[in-house]
């Protein structure tokens, strides 16, 4: 059963990307095992963004929705004041599998895209805790098919002192691994870890990447 690492940030546009290619992969590898990794592409980021920056980002995705097809609204990057503060995001990630440890990689991938539609194809401010509470119990009560959680108790989690040190312990863990740029994608073989995706890559090349791999 091949066991992969997602190493990815919710407001990576190449992650957001990346995501369809990844899926695909999956659903062709139905006893696969999926691990999520949060790297915090700009963790922590306390400045204002100005237009400058915001036409530089733009750029980004324009490009990434070229290669991808996906659908893009900058409404969320527009708000007055917004920072492009990316550890909000992998928190909600990281305090998903602190309420939810039930859930396995494949599912907890479902948040993680959850998360990045709300971003880049609904346009929502997502390093605020109130739209990543709501957009993540949603999609959770949508897997479990009941309503199992609640935005108060997941907010609480989210702003735990332990659900902070955990999400930044994974941004080292991807600095130990020397992993700088995202998405990255790892598959563990013969007790090693190696990279068959470093950026955005196409579910044909990852499958290549795969065969040569499991073939040493």
């Amino acid at each position: 059963m091949p066991h992969f690492i997602y190493i990815a940030d919710p407001m990576c546009s190449w992650c957001y990307g990346f995501g369809p290619e990844l899926q695909a992969l999956l659903n062709d590898i139905p006893d696969a095992s999926l691990e999520i990794v949060v790297g915090g592409l700009r963790a922590y980021n306390q400045e204002i963004m100005g237009e400058s920056q915001r036409t530089t980002i733009r750029g980004h995705w324009h490009h990434v929705a070229e290669a991808s097809g996906l659908p893009f609204s900058d409404v969320g990057m527009t708000q007055a004041g917004f920072k492009y503060d990316t550890e909000p995001a992998c928190r909600a990630v990281v305090a998903t599998k602190i309420v939810a440890d039930h859930l396995n990689g494949i599912q907890l991938l479902q948040v993680f895209h959850a998360i990045q539609s709300a971003f880049y194809a609904e346009g929502q401010d997502v390093t605020q805790s109130t739209v990543l509470a709501e957009t993540v119990v949603a999609t959770l009560n949508k897997i479990d098919g009941h309503e199992s959680f609640d935005v108060d108790s997941f907010t609480e989690t989210f702003l735990s002192l332990h659900c902070l040190a955990d999400t930044r312990a994974e941004f080292e863990q991807c600095q130990r691994w020397g992993i700088r740029g995202f998405p990255g994608l790892l598959i563990v073989h013969n007790q090693a870890l190696h990279m068959i995706a470093a950026g955005y890559t196409k579910t044909a090349q990852l499958r290549a990447a795969i065969a040569e791999v499991l073939a040493t």
